[in-house]
């Protein structure tokens, strides 16, 4: 139970962030708390490698979400940097929430010091996929883990129970005016979503170590009046081999990503545009200190 459930009623604004393991559904939740699509959202794990922020805003609040990279064991300099955008977001956090699946086991809970001492809600999450008799002991199970401020069983792809997730942490934010404009829905420009989006087709279309070995920069992005905005994208692979793969014979496969892409981002931006899509080689890009930094990475 929570400490108090109702939303106080001076204005409040501020940071929650969202840590779990991969794959648990934190994108899926933060799409459906901001009401609209932050985050790509696939079937595989480890898709967000970013720190991505999400506004809602209404008359009494303001709620910066901060959607992180699943919580793993670093195998690459990438998966390091990942780990301390996570390590950030609970840093600038307010109220964490931790998601967890409701099919794994409460044992192999990921490590909870990233958890910084921080107010902590657990959100057990595709709730729909057990019997509603296995939920309480499942949540008894949590409990013994960690001073959690509430337990909350949810589904973030059907909606279920959102409203009292919010109404739970709404009251753990401090008073005080929006940060940011209440039209705003994220920081992030433009440029970073398009990229983003087009990630996301590659994880659709491709398996194995494609979708993991690929990294998208947005190089070229221009508005122009009366012809479509032109958006020039590189797609970095680590090898040649997976250089063949992405374009795919006569570069069948890369213009299936390419106009998958497209029709998300005229959707994202409501314009028409013309989509080039280029693949490059970078050995070890993963473990490059100067690429990942100059892919956004940070200092490694």
């Amino acid at each position: 139970m929570s400490k108090n459930t109702e939303i106080p009623s001076p204005h409040r604004s501020g940071y929650i962030a969202l840590i779990g393991k991969p794959n648990v559904g934190k994108s899926t939740l933060i799409n459906a708390l901001v009401g609209q699509k932050m985050s790509i959202v696939t079937s595989k794990p480890q898709t967000t490698r970013h720190r991505v922020l999400g506004i809602h805003s209404t008359d009494d609040y303001q709620a910066i979400f901060l959607d992180t990279p699943g919580v793993l064991e670093p195998k690459y300099k990438l998966h390091a940097a990942m780990m301390r955008n996570v390590h950030s977001a609970a840093d600038d956090a307010d109220v964490i929430l931790m998601i967890v699946d409701v099919r794994d086991d409460p044992k192999d809970v990921m490590d909870l010091g990233v958890l910084k001492g921080k107010p902590v809600f657990l959100v057990i999450n595709k709730i729909d996929l057990i019997p509603e008799k296995e939920a309480l002991p499942l949540a008894e199970a949590y409990a013994e883990m960690y001073n959690f401020e509430g337990i909350i069983p949810i589904s973030a792809l059907k909606g279920a129970n959102l409203d009292r997730l919010k109404s739970l942490f709404l009251t753990y934010l401090p008073a005080g005016p929006p940060f940011y404009p209440k039209e705003m829905i994220s920081e992030h420009p433009v440029r970073f979503f398009v990229a983003e989006i087009i990630r996301e087709k590659i994880f659709e279309f491709y398996s194995k170590e494609i979708p993991y070995s690929t990294q998208v920069n947005i190089t070229v992005y221009k508005e122009r009046e009366k012809k479509k905005d032109l958006i020039d994208a590189e797609i970095v692979v680590e090898r040649n081999s997976q250089k063949g793969i992405l374009i795919g014979k006569g570069g069948s496969a890369l213009k299936r990503v390419g106009s998958a892409a497209r029709k998300d981002i005229e959707a994202l931006i409501d314009r028409e545009i013309f989509l080039q899509l280029h693949v490059k080689v970078r050995e070890g890009w993963r473990n490059h200190d100067n690429l990942l930094k100059s892919f956004g990475y940070g200092k490694q």
